[in-house]
């Protein structure tokens, strides 16, 4: 019987979402633990001959991009490391303090990263390794680089200047220099550490050199964060004339494909509403045809298994050689996988080591019944005082709030219940038509409410500098979630405050949160008397928002997407049959 020589491991610009369940591979062959292949939700496949055994079909696509073939560094003679990428230029601060560290998982990953990976064109291409990066040496020297100094054009630079943009941060440094040299970029970083210029800076100078048709195709996992990266681009881009589309749910489709269609520069969408026009309208592939930049942004949310399909539409779409952006400011299990099956030229930077949150930001928490969650409320936002109000005070005072909730139902519940009590606030959550989520947002952005309360859509990327409060009404079920709602306070190294609601039945979600954090969350002390002093006003409002959330029919929506759900369900799982 002969004996198969273990393989190299697939690069990260061959790995596909083909319909294919990472759960037959056979661990042994691509190096990656068993207990992570089968909790990566996005379905890979390496395009590579490699010598994997594997049950059933599949149609490839893309997720990076096809690499030319690229000639090896040589070896150093004194130094025996494996062969890596030649670096880009970096300013000299930036490349003294970089930490270069190789990922190879197996004792003979040297000489698999040495030896050539046939690529699936039969072309042979050396299999460099992921350069890794952290923040940890960024130091004093480091941060004294300016954008000029990354390589960026002097209206990019006088554009960042007028946003009142001065100086990169950590992620910017390393990772604007390797994109315009043309790499694809893996990006962990912590919230408000100015990950969207990362990406839109560097495509924005190449546009600026030629541009051309749809130069960048965006996507976001909400349609929140979508319109607000189309914000973004089209502010650094102002200078330039950048033509920037948001394609999200809730508006008029046929308008977005004609828009589509009149290939702007930049596409900003949702995988869902992109995925659709490209299907109800097959030629709209073609817009993609020149397309030199994909990003994923929350990218552990965007490789959900929720939009594999989707992402199986538009990857068939773009072409194989272009360059792939993913960001997120945690590390989730899909994106670990693709870290550790990759062996190509990509490069991954890490601002931290796990999950952290910012070191300005203040966490606690407070003990309570579940029946006191109003009444504790409603003592913590007197405190949030309106933008133009004359009374408001620095020091403690808050500008504004967000409040996060678990489900669309407890999110109108407050909404209502709050207004019921004289305090005015907007909510923000997936029953609302996508008209009434934008305005909701536009006045708590602009400062006419101070309260947003909000369910999971606005935990991911939303940039508002006046939150200075973030409360976990409900705690979320999973720690990353935690990372991500607490994060949208206390951003570009501003102060901030986190409170969560903790009953007795959140104990142990609260004790995963401390532990993931790497730190205890501290007990803030109430008075009980000032917290029950509005029982009977509070009882009564509640009495009130029920019926009034009854009059409306809302518990009749939300039974309606249960079975809708349901039916969603039934129908996918008979078609897979």
């Amino acid at each position: 019987m002969t004996t198969q020589s273990r393989p190299h491991p697939p690069s990260l610009d061959s790995l596909c979402a083909a319909g294919l369940n990472l759960a037959a591979i056979r661990p042994a062959a691509c190096h990656c633990p068993t207990r992570l292949i089968n909790r990566l939700p996005l379905r890979l496949a390496g395009t590579a001959r490699l010598s994997m055994e594997v049950v059933g079909e599949a149609q490839p696509f893309r997720l990076f991009s096809k690499r030319t073939k690229r000639e090896p560094k040589p070896k150093p003679e004194a130094e025996p490391v494996v062969l890596t990428q030649p670096e880009p230029q970096i300013p000299e601060p930036a490349a003294a303090a970089a930490v270069e560290t190789e990922t190879s998982q197996s004792d003979d990953s040297s000489s698999a990263a040495a030896a050539a990976v046939e690529a699936d064109d039969g072309e042979s291409k050396p299999a460099s390794t992921m350069v890794t990066e952290t923040g940890q040496s960024d130091d004093a020297t480091a941060s004294a680089a300016t954008f000029a100094e990354l390589g960026l054009s002097q209206w990019l630079v006088d554009s960042c200047h007028a946003l009142g943009i001065r100086r990169p941060t950590a992620v910017q440094r390393r990772c604007i220099p390797r994109a315009l040299a043309g790499e694809d970029i893996l990006g962990i970083a912590e919230t408000g550490s100015g990950k969207t210029a990362a990406f839109a800076l560097p495509i924005l100078h190449r546009l600026g050199e030629d541009p051309y048709g749809v130069a960048a195709l965006a996507l976001a996992p909400t349609r929140e964060l979508a319109a607000q990266l189309a914000e973004q681009f089209r502010a650094l881009g102002a200078p330039l004339g950048i033509r920037c589309l948001a394609a999200i749910g809730g508006f008029d489709s046929l308008a977005q494909a004609k828009g589509l269609s009149r290939r702007p520069h930049v596409v900003i969408a949702t995988p869902g509403r992109i995925a659709t026009l490209v299907k109800n309208d097959p030629d709209l592939a073609k817009v993609f045809a020149r397309t030199k930049f994909l990003v994923l942004d929350e990218a552990d949310r965007v490789l959900d298994v929720n939009f594999e399909e989707d992402l199986r539409v538009i990857f068939g779409c773009l072409p194989k050689k272009r360059q792939t952006f993913l960001f997120s400011a945690t590390m989730s299990d899909n994106l670990r996988s693709l870290l550790e099956l990759s062996g190509n030229n990509s490069y991954f930077f890490e601002a931290y080591e796990g999950f952290k949150t910012v070191e300005t930001l203040k966490q606690q928490y407070i003990h309570m019944p579940s029946d006191g969650k109003e009444l504790h409320l409603l003592h913590l936002l007197p405190k949030t005082k309106q933008k133009d109000d004359p009374n408001q005070t620095t020091g403690d005072s808050i500008r504004s709030a967000i409040v996060f909730v678990s489900t669309g139902e407890t999110c109108q519940y407050l909404d209502f219940l709050l207004q019921e009590l004289g305090r005015p606030a907007v909510s923000l959550h997936s029953y609302k038509s996508q008209s009434q989520r934008l305005s909701a947002l536009s006045r708590f952005k602009s400062g006419q409410v101070p309260v947003l309360i909000a369910t999971d859509v606005g935990s991911r990327g939303l940039d508002i500098q006046t939150v200075d409060l973030v409360i976990n009404y409900d705690l979320p079920r999973f720690p990353r979630d935690y990372i991500h709602r607490v994060g949208r306070t206390a951003r570009a190294s501003r102060g901030g405050l986190a409170i969560s609601f903790v009953t007795q039945k959140d104990i142990c979600l609260l004790h995963e949160i401390e532990d993931v954090v790497g730190k205890q969350l501290d007990a803030r002390e109430c008075d009980d008397r000032e917290v029950n002093k509005d029982v009977t006003k509070v009882f009564k409002a509640r009495r009130l928002t029920v019926m009034k959330i009854n009059d409306e029919g809302f518990k009749d929506k939300v039974q309606a997407r249960k079975e809708q759900k349901k039916r969603d369900i039934e129908r996918k799982r008979k078609h897979e049959e």
